[in-house]
């Protein structure tokens, strides 16, 4: 994905993996500075270790508590931090930069995948971990008229519903299922990996007739059991693919300082996550 869309745009740049043990993060980070790297990527467990080891963070990066996306950064001649690809020559002083481009990427998803505009709308949110954590509190962020919070554990769906009566008072925050009607049902469990896992939720307590839309964080496989379920039910449903996509397309902007071009990256991210 990141390849492609290097190319596209013109950039002499590689995107490469590489496998860092945690405790070895720090030392990664500040060799990736050291050799000039235009940026890097983080994914789990480095998001959270990340925020205590950048130079300076950006707000989104502090109200999430993770950093997925690292931008070096040094000084131009009027003693400006500017990105390394808009710099001429070269820097003495170089920092890292840590944004976090996950919780932009879900509402984007939501809403280009889904077509759903989210104020006024009725939601459940499966899952209060990292990533249900971060997708209640941004959609909270869209001004919902109820949120509905479910997960294993109650009391972190309660520590989640705290934080959001905090962020957001407004919105009506409830823990356990809805009765009637809801605009949308977003899985951040786990739940869905495998083919032969159960649904991620109480069948007794939650019918997918009630659900108009239903989005599942997952996205291999492309459907889960829940979104197969959901589409029999009549529901307009949407895998996780969008979210990764623009996570990757906001980092590039970020490192490039120019748009990324998403058709090409989707192309290429669908051709290596599916093989089409």
């Amino acid at each position: 994905m990141q390849n492609a869309g290097m190319a596209k745009l013109g950039l002499n740049w590689r995107y490469l993996a590489f496998e860092v043990h945690p405790d070895d993060l720090h030392a990664a980070i500040t060799g990736a500075k050291a050799m000039r790297f235009i940026g890097l990527n983080l994914t789990v467990p480095h998001k959270i270790l990340a925020i205590d080891m950048v130079d300076a963070i950006e707000d989104s990066a502090t109200l999430w508590g993770a950093v997925n996306t690292i931008r070096f950064e040094g000084k131009d001649g009027a003693g400006n931090w500017t990105p390394l690809s808009d710099l001429e020559g070269s820097s003495a002083e170089i920092r890292s930069h840590g944004f976090n481009t996950d919780a932009e990427a879900i509402t984007r998803s939501l809403k280009e995948d889904l077509d759903i505009d989210l104020a006024g709308k009725r939601v459940l949110v499966l899952g209060a971990g990292g990533a249900g954590r971060t997708a209640a509190l941004k959609i909270a962020e869209h001004q919902v008229a109820e949120l509905f919070l479910v997960n294993r554990t109650e009391s972190k769906a309660e520590e989640v519903a705290r934080e959001i009566k905090q962020r957001a008072p407004a919105v009506s925050v409830q823990i356990g299922y809805p009765s009637g009607r809801i605009d949308l049902l977003l899985n951040a469990t786990s739940l869905g990996l495998k083919t032969e896992d159960v649904l991620p939720f109480d069948q007794e307590s939650f019918s997918l007739s009630q659900a108009a839309r239903v989005y599942d964080m997952i996205y291999r496989p492309a459907e889960t059991p829940l979104l197969r379920a959901a589409k029999a039910a009549g529901c307009r449903i949407s895998n996780g693919i969008g979210m990764l996509l623009y996570q990757g397309a906001k980092a590039l902007e970020l490192w490039s300082g120019r748009q990324a071009p998403i058709d090409v990256m989707r192309k290429a991210l669908e051709q290596n996550v599916y093989g089409h």
